[in-house]
C-alpha cells in the first residue's frame, strides 16, 4: 500500500511545523546551509560535520578527527545540552552538517539546533495525535534523520517519511507507505544513496510482513519496494510453508550500509512470525540475515543467514558495518556484524560466504557451523511442551545499539549483554495488530558472568578473538564512536559519557553524571576547527520491558529517565 499525500494527518503535521519553525526560520538563515550533494555523501568519512547515522556509508562509526586525543581528553567539558520533554528512550545520534545540528527525539520530534552553541533554530513535531501506537515494539524510539541537498529526512511511527527544508523545517513532502496500528511500525533513521531515500519497516512481533522502500528524494514518490519475506513461487518462498509468509515478519528496523565501488546496499533482516519454530518448518528466508541488494531496483544480489528458521527472536538487523581485513593470510573485502545470536561474524561482501565466525558472548543455541552455514542445537529448541535454558536471551550478546569499528587499531568495538534465557512454546493465531509470538520467556543471568550484566570489549578484525574487555555491572546499551585521535566514546546505564583508549580499553575520562542512562549513539563533528562530542541520556528501549531478571535487578530498576543531549568540547 502506498497513499499519496495529502491526508489529512499529513495537512495537521504540515500545519504543526509551519507554527514551530516560525520563530527559528528567521534566525535559521543567519548561516548559509550547504547542499548534501551525492559527493559529499560518497565523502562522508572525511567530511567535518557527521552526515548520516554512521557517519557514512560503511557505517563503521569513526571520525577522522584528532583535536580531542588520549592526551588531552580527560580536559573535555560539557559545552551545551538540550532537555528533551519525553521520559522514554532517546536513541538517535546528533546529525551534523556545517553548524547546523538535527536530532529526533521519541514521538517524532524533530529539533534543528546550531551546532556549535545549542541555540534552538527549529522544531518540526509529527501528528501523532490519531494513531494508536499499540503495535510499536520496544518503546515509541527513533534513531534519527538522513541529509540530502536541502532536506532533512525523518521515518516515522505511523509510516510516514517526512522531508523539511533543512534551514526551516518547512514540510517539503510527507508520504505515508503504510497504515498504523496494524503492526508496521518506522524507527530508523533512513539512509539516501543516489537520491532515493531508503528506509525499511518494523513488525517482526506482529506478523507484519517487512519490507524496504526506496523513495524519490525529491518529491516522495515510491521508487521501488522489496519483501524481505518472498512468497510462494518467489525466490526463497520454498523455504516457508504454505501461508505461512504473509505474516513471516522479517522486519528491516535499523539503517543499513553501501559500498559505492559496486553500487550494492546491505540491510539486516529481523526475526520471523511467529516466534515459535515448530509452527513454520523450514530456512525461513531471509529473516535474521544480511541481503546485499541493487539500489536502483531493490532486487536481491546475495543473502547470508545468521541463525536459520530462528525460534529465539535472534534477528539479523544489527549493523553491517563494511571493512577490509586479512584472515590466515587472505585478504578480503567483508561485512563484519555481532549478531544477536552471539557470534561476530565476517562474511565476504562480494559473494555472501563466511569468512569466519567467533563467539562474543555465550552462545548455545546457534553452536557452530558446518559449510559456511550456522548449525543450531535441537536441545535447545523450545516446543509446546518443552522449556529450555538457551544462551543469549533473545534481547541478544548485542542488541541494536552499533558497534564501532577503527581504521587505526583494526578493532571492532562491541557493547555486549551478559544474558540468558527460559523459552516454552505456547499456542497463537494470527490476529492484525496483536502480538504474534508463541513463546514464553524470562531473560535471567548468564552463569559465566554472575556479576556483570554488560561489557564493552574490543574484538581483533583479523581473528574475530577478543583484545580486551570492559566488564559492567549494568547492561551497556550505548552506540559506539572511535576517532583518529586513538579513543572509543560510549555512554553507560548509569550515566555517563565514557572515553577509551581505544587500544588498550583503559578509561581515560568520564563525563559528569548525566540525567539519565545512555542509550544514544554518540557523535562527533568539527565547527571552525573546534571537535565536539554530542550523546543522548535517556533511558528506555526494550530492557525496562523485556528484561526480565535483568529489568528487575534494583539498580536497573531505579536508572532515572529523562532525555537529554549533551554536547562536550575541549
Amino acid at each position: 500500500m502506498h497513499i499519496h499525500r495529502p491526508t489529512t494527518q499529513a495537512l495537521k503535521a504540515l500545519a504543526v511545523a509551519s507554527v514551530l519553525a516560525c520563530s527559528g526560520a528567521a534566525s535559521a538563515a543567519d548561516a548559509p546551509y550547504a547542499p548534501v550533494t551525492d559527493a559529499r555523501l560518497k565523502a562522508a568519512a572525511s567530511d567535518s560535520g557527521w552526515l548520516m547515522y554512521r557517519r557514512d556509508y560503511t557505517s563503521r562509526g569513526y571520525a577522522p578527527f584528532k583535536t580531542i586525543d588520549t592526551g588531552n581528553v580527560a580536559n573535555l567539558k560539557p559545552a551545551w545540552d538540550w532537555k528533551s520533554e519525553f521520559d522514554m528512550g532517546h536513541e538517535a545520534p546528533p546529525i551534523v552538517n556545517g553548524d547546523y545540528l538535527f536530532i529526533t527525539t521519541p514521538k517524532n520530534h524533530l529539533i534543528a539546533f546550531q551546532a556549535s552553541t545549542g541555540k534552538k533554530l527549529w522544531e518540526y513535531a509529527h501528528d501523532l495525535s490519531n494513531v494508536g501506537l499499540k503495535t510499536i515494539c520496544c518503546d515509541v524510539v527513533n534513531r534519527g534523520v538522513a541529509l540530502y541537498e536541502d532536506k532533512v529526512y525523518m521515518a516515522t511511527l505511523d509510516n510516514h517519511v517526512v522531508a523539511l527544508n533543512a534551514q526551516t523545517g518547512d514540510v517539503a513532502w510527507n508520504e505515508q507507505l503504510n497504515a498504523p496500528d496494524v503492526g508496521y511500525a518506522m524507527t530508523l533513521a533512513p539512509l539516501v544513496v543516489k537520491g532515493k531515500v531508503i528506509v525499511g519497516v518494523s513488525g517482526g512481533e506482529y506478523g507484519a510482513r517487512g519490507f524496504i522502500e526506496a523513495l524519490d528524494a525529491k518529491t516522495g514518490k515510491q521508487v521501488w519496494k522489496l519483501h524481505t519475506i518472498p512468497l510462494p513461487g518467489e525466490p526463497g518462498g520454498d523455504t516457508w510453508p504454505k501461508g505461512a509468509a504473509e505474516t513471516g515478519g522479517g522486519a528491516a528496523w535499523l539503517t543499513g550500509s553501501y559500498d559505492a565501488d559496486t553500487d550494492t546496499l546491505f540491510w539486516g533482516v529481523g526475526n520471523p512470525g511467529p516466534w515459535l519454530a515448530t509452527l513454520r518448518p523450514g530456512d525461513n528466508l531471509y529473516t535474521d540475515s544480511v541481503i546485499a541488494v541493487n539500489p536502483a531496483d531493490g532486487k536481491i544480489k546475495w543473502h547470508y543467514q545468521y541463525t536459520p528458521n530462528d525460534t529465539w527472536d535472534y534477528d539479523g538487523t544489527n549493523e553491517t558495518v563494511l571493512t577490509d581485513i586479512t584472515y590466515k593470510g587472505k585478504k578480503y573485502k567483508a561485512i563484519v556484524s555481532a549478531s544477536r545470536n552471539g557470534w561476530f561474524y565476517a562474511i565476504d561482501r562480494t559473494n555472501g560466504k563466511l569468512i569466519y565466525a567467533e563467539k562474543f558472548a555465550t552462545a548455545t543455541s546457534v553452536s557452530g557451523f558446518k559449510d559456511g552455514k550456522p548449525v543450531t542445537d535441537p536441545a535447545m529448541r523450545p516446543t509446546v511442551d518443552k522449556e529450555v535454558f538457551t544462551c543469549p536471551s533473545f534481547l541478544g550478546g548485542k542488541n541494536w545499539w552499533p558497534i564501532s569499528v577503527s581504521p587505526d587499531t583494526h578493532m571492532a568495538y562491541v557493547p555486549t549483554l551478559h544474558t540468558c534465557m527460559t523459552m516454552k512454546g505456547a499456542a497463537v493465531s494470527y490476529k492484525a495488530g496483536l502480538p504474534f509470538l508463541g513463546e514464553t520467556f524470562l531473560v535471567k543471568r548468564d552463569p559465566a558472568f554472575p556479576n556483570h550484566w554488560g561489557a564493552v570489549q574490543a574484538i581483533d578484525l583479523n581473528t574475530g578473538k577478543q583484545v580486551w574487555n570492559f566488564p559492567s555491572e549494568l547492561p551497556w546499551n550505548g552506540g559506539m564512536l572511535t576517532t583518529a585521535g586513538g579513543l572509543l566514546f560510549s555512554g553507560s546505564a548509569d550515566g555517563y559519557l565514557y572515553a577509551f583508549d581505544a587500544k588498550t580499553g583503559k578509561v581515560l575520562w568520564k563525563s559528569p553524571q548525566m540525567a539519565s542512562g545512555v542509550l544514544g549513539v554518540p557523535s562527533t563533528w568539527t565547527v571552525n576547527g573546534k571537535q565536539y562530542v554530542g550523546v543522548y541520556a535517556g533511558w528506555g528501549g526494550g530492557v525496562p520491558i523485556w528484561g526480565g531478571e535483568m529489568a528487575k535487578d534494583p539498580k536497573v530498576r531505579n536508572i532515572p529517565l529523562g532525555g537529554h543531549l549533551y554536547v562536550f568540547s575541549l
